[in-house]
């Protein structure tokens, strides 16, 4: 392991331009549902994966890093979360999740409000977390506004992809925003979509009537890329019918691409996700029932849903969603020993990495740049001691866009401050 941080070390310092590198020797899993190879290579050039598997040639001028004994993987790809958004959360100084009183809500951008800086960046960096889907939350309307792709990257240029996609809340959640029902919901949304339809008709002319009175110029403006399908739009649904309801949404507006999150009764209408083509974030291990919406609830929910054909991701909405990403390395762990259990579906061990690397990535429309090993794709690549799926294993090297990353947190340093306290003054503040 000495050896290994050494040789990043070395990386951090080197200018990242032009850099080529070699990883050797590992147990090399690409991340897109196949199933890992022993003493592969993963070769990184400019940033992006030029090749990795077994039977790699090495370029003569690429700098070596040897993995033989560890474990290679894409980064992972944090499926649904707010990091970034928060730093303190009971100080609602630092806490950029929500408008509460904004006039918009469609038209709201999060990324300005990205904090790179935030400990929960640094913490998802040193778990092997290089890339998350970032959504505000709900204020007072069922939109939430235009969320982001970000990277865990130690610079100042968290935000790989601004205004991404759209989140809207249905179900229960939408309920209550939309005055009280389902029905209610499905309305207000319908309308905001129109409303959008009508500005990309006629910008200027936009605005008054009772048709576009509840939806003003800038929201609707925001909703035009949704309703054209330039963008995804994040629609968080849990019981069966809302799902239904939300697929429905398919027939009136054939451009819109539709991701489903939380999604936990999917199971039950599993067939009908697969066969709408709609991409699923889902919570990954809820089982006991924690609303109305979610009785249905089952610890086999997402390996069901993948039985059927439906392409799904590990996202955390509602599950400490502004700072543990990392816990989804442990979920999808869970879910390849959940197979194991008699009468339960879970996951194999392809399927579960993939489902925190190039399932999210595939169900934003972002394949063919984040989320696997492929050649190609962008250079997301984290060396860990064993087993990434097991509990027991660490992220020893860390590379975004292939620059290696620091990855020692302020709790580690801390942790070493105070180990073997001495006798005397208080020690200075560590250097920043």
């Amino acid at each position: 392991m000495k050896g290994l941080l050494l040789a990043c070390a070395a990386l951090i310092a080197a200018p990242a331009a032009a850099e080529t590198i070699a990883i050797t020797g590992g147990t090399v899993a690409i991340g897109d549902g196949t199933a890992p190879v022993e003493g592969g290579t993963v070769v990184i050039r400019d940033g992006r994966v030029v090749a990795a598997g077994s039977g790699v040639a090495i370029p003569a001028d690429a700098r070596r890093i040897d993995a033989t004994g560890k474990w290679v993987t894409p980064g992972i790809f944090a499926g649904f979360s707010r990091i970034g958004l928060v730093e303190v959360d009971g100080v609602d100084q630092t806490n950029d999740t929500s408008a509460r009183n904004a006039p918009f809500s469609a038209a709201i951008d999060i990324a300005p409000a990205v904090n790179p800086r935030s400990s929960a960046i640094t913490v998802s960096r040193a778990h092997g977390v290089t890339r998350a889907i970032v959504a505000p939350e709900t204020g007072p309307g069922m939109f939430a506004g235009q969320g982001a792709i970000i990277d865990m990257g130690a610079d100042m240029d968290a935000v790989s992809r601004p205004r991404a996609f759209q989140f809207v809340a249905l179900g229960e959640g939408g309920a209550a925003s939309a005055g009280g029902s389902r029905g209610a919901a499905h309305t207000y949304l319908r309308n905001a979509l129109n409303s959008a339809r009508d500005y990309a008709r006629n910008p200027a002319g936009y605005g008054g009537g009772d048709k576009t009175a509840l939806f003003n110029r800038a929201d609707a403006a925001a909703l035009v890329p949704v309703v054209t399908g330039k963008v995804p739009l994040l629609a968080h649904v849990e019981r069966g019918s809302d799902i239904l309801a939300a697929l429905a949404l398919g027939k009136e507006f054939p451009e819109l691409k539709l991701v489903l999150v939380g999604v936990s009764e999917g199971w039950t209408v599993a067939p009908q996700i697969a066969a709408a083509g709609v991409p699923v974030i889902a919570s990954a291990l809820n089982d006991l029932p924690a609303a109305f919406e979610t009785l249905a609830a089952t610890q086999s929910n997402i390996g069901r849903m993948v039985k059927a054909g439906v392409t799904v991701g590990i996202g955390m909405i509602g599950d400490n969603d502004t700072r543990q990403a990392r816990q989804e390395l442990q979920y999808a762990g869970n879910l390849v020993g959940l197979a194991k259990v008699p009468g339960a579906t879970g996951l194999s061990w392809a399927q579960a990495l993939a489902a925190i690397t190039s399932g999210p990535a595939e169900a934003m429309g972002l394949g063919g740049e984040y989320g696997s090993l492929r050649p190609g794709r962008r250079a997301d690549v984290v060396v860990w001691s064993g087993d990434p799926l097991e509990l027991s294993s660490a992220a020893e090297a860390v590379f975004i866009d292939g620059v290696a990353q620091p990855t020692v947190t302020r709790q580690q340093r801390l942790r070493d401050r105070y180990a073997v306290p001495g006798e005397g003054a208080l020690p200075k503040a560590y250097d920043r």
